[in-house]
C-alpha cells in the first residue's frame, strides 16, 4: 500500500525532565506504515530539544504562546501554512488545547485540520470540575476543591484529612502534609500556571495510566493501559509497562462511549489496596508515554491523523502485554548557529 504523503505540524517538543507529547508522537507518525509524514515543528522556546533533532523534525517554527491571544498564534500559524500547507495540526500541551479549540473553525477554512475534544468535553473534566464529572458518570473520583488563596482552603479545612493533593489547573501536583505545606505549593503552582488551584483528597494506593484514542461517536480506536515502575521526584513515569486490565479497559470505554471523546486522551488512576480504581485526572490529549502504545501495536499518533483526514480508522483489538519503556536522558550536541537562527529568524 502507498503511503499518504501528509505535512502534519505539532507542538510538545519540550522533550526534557518533564517530556511534552510532541517527540514521541513523532516517533509514532514516522514508524507509520500509512503516512510518508513531513513533521513541522511548533516550538515555544529555543532550547526545546525536539528542533535540533532533525532525524525526526523536519523543519521548525518559534510561535507565540497561548497567554499572547489567539490572534496572535493565529498569524504565525497562517505564516508556516502558507510556506509548508499543513494538512494535520496537532497541540499537545494542555495549556494551549484550548486556543486551539477555539480556532478550529478558522484552522479548518484555511486547510488545517485538527482532530481534538469538543469545548464542552474539555470543559467538564477539569480538575476543579472532577466532581461532578464522577457524579455524572458514575466513575470513582477522590474528593477536591477549588481555591483562589489560601484563606479559602481555611473555610474547607474539615472537610479533608492530611495528607491532600495540591494540584495546578493544567500540571503540577503535590501531597501536603500540613497547612504550611499547603501555602508553600499554593504560591509555587499559581505563580507558574494560575489560579484556581484545586485541593484533593489523599488515594492511597498504586498509579495506573491509561492511553486512549475516541473516535467522536462513542467509539474506543485504542486503549493500552500502563503501571509506571519509576516515578521521578515531579511525578513522572520514567519507566512503565503494559499491562493486561480488563477493569482499567472496560472503564477507558465506559468514559468514551458517554462523553463521546473526540481525540488523545491520558487516564490517570489509582487503585486502592482494596482494588478499586479511582479517577484523578483526565488529560484531554496524547501523553509523553504515547509511544510505549505504538511499541506495543497500536499506533494512536497514526489513527489520530488518519481521524483528521476524515478517514475510517478501524478499532485496534490488541496490544502486547509486558512490554516496558525506560526513559534515559542523552547529551544531543549541537551547533550554536542553529540556537542562534531559531532564536533570530524564529525557523530552523
Amino acid at each position: 500500500m502507498e503511503k499518504i504523503k501528509l505535512t502534519i505540524a505539532l507542538s510538545g517538543l519540550n522533550n526534557i525532565d518533564s517530556p511534552g507529547p510532541g517527540i514521541p508522537v513523532t516517533r509514532g507518525l514516522r514508524d507509520s506504515l500509512k503516512i510518508d509524514p513531513k513533521i513541522i515543528g511548533l516550538a515555544y522556546d529555543n532550547l526545546e530539544p525536539g528542533p535540533y533533532m532533525h532525524e525526526l523534525i523536519d523543519k521548525t517554527y518559534k510561535v507565540p504562546y497561548p497567554s499572547d491571544g489567539i490572534e496572535p498564534l493565529l498569524e504565525r500559524i497562517r505564516y508556516i501554512h502558507e510556506k509548508e500547507h499543513i494538512d494535520v495540526l496537532i497541540p499537545n500541551f494542555d495549556s494551549e488545547l484550548f486556543t486551539f479549540m477555539k480556532s478550529e473553525k478558522i484552522l479548518k477554512e484555511m486547510g488545517i485540520r485538527t482532530f481534538l475534544p469538543t469545548m464542552q468535553q474539555f470543559e467538564e473534566r477539569h480538575k476543579s470540575n472532577l466532581p461532578q464529572f464522577g457524579e455524572k458518570y458514575g466513575i470513582n473520583v477522590p474528593y477536591s476543591e477549588p481555591i483562589g488563596s489560601i484563606m479559602d482552603f481555611r473555610k474547607i479545612e474539615d472537610k479533608f484529612e492530611y495528607p491532600v493533593v495540591v494540584k495546578g489547573k493544567f500540571y503540577d501536583a503535590y501531597i501536603a502534609y500540613d497547612f504550611e505545606q499547603i501555602g508553600i505549593y499554593f504560591n509555587k503552582i499559581a505563580a507558574k500556571w494560575g489560579l484556581p488551584i484545586v485541593i484533593q483528597e489523599f488515594v492511597k494506593g498504586t498509579e495506573v495510566n491509561v492511553v486512549a484514542l475516541g473516535d467522536g461517536n462513542g467509539n474506543t480506536i485504542g486503549a493500552v493501559p500502563m503501571r509506571k515502575t519509576y516515578i521521578t521526584d515531579k511525578g513522572k513515569g520514567w519507566g512503565g509497562i503494559t499491562l493486561e486490565d480488563p477493569v482499567m479497559l472496560e472503564l477507558t470505554h465506559k468514559i468514551i462511549s458517554q462523553t463521546n471523546w473526540r481525540g488523545g486522551m491520558e487516564l490517570e488512576l489509582i487503585r486502592t489496596s482494596d482494588n478499586e480504581l479511582y479517577m484523578i485526572e483526565i488529560n484531554p490529549r496524547l501523553p509523553a508515554w504515547v509511544y510505549l502504545a505504538v511499541a506495543a501495536g497500536q499506533n494512536l499518533p497514526e489513527a489520530l491523523v488518519l481521524l483528521a483526514m476524515g478517514m475510517e480508522v478501524k478499532p485496534f483489538t490488541h496490544y502486547d502485554v509486558g512490554k516496558m519503556f525506560i526513559r534515559y536522558s542523552y547529551d544531543m550536541i549541537c551547533d550554536l548557529k542553529e540556537f542562534e537562527q531559531l532564536s533570530t529568524k524564529g525557523e530552523l
